[in-house]
């Protein structure tokens, strides 16, 4: 987790947080939060980099859609991440 870009990590927050994660959903999600528009250059190679390193798992919903779900190791290495950062961010 510790090399990932801050884009990276905050790509993890979205797949684990939306119900249905396609990439257009993970996209508007994004854009709302960086509140700019997020280009599929951007987008789908940073995506594709998580699924490389193991933590996200890519699938074909239809033929113009994937989907994205974190994978086991994502599932760890997000929750180890929100636990270090508890350490940190706690009142």
């Amino acid at each position: 987790m510790y090399d990932l870009t801050g884009f990276q990590r905050d790509l993890l927050y979205v797949v684990a947080g939306l119900d249905d994660p396609h990439g257009l959903a993970i996209k508007e999600e994004l854009e709302e939060y960086y509140e700019k528009e997020i280009h599929h250059g951007r987008l789908y190679p940073n995506l594709d980099t998580l699924v490389e390193k193991g933590l996200v798992e890519k699938g074909e919903r239809d033929r113009r859609t994937n989907e994205y779900t974190l994978t086991r190791r994502g599932r760890r290495e997000l929750e180890a991440r929100l636990d270090w950062e508890a350490g940190y961010a706690s009142t």
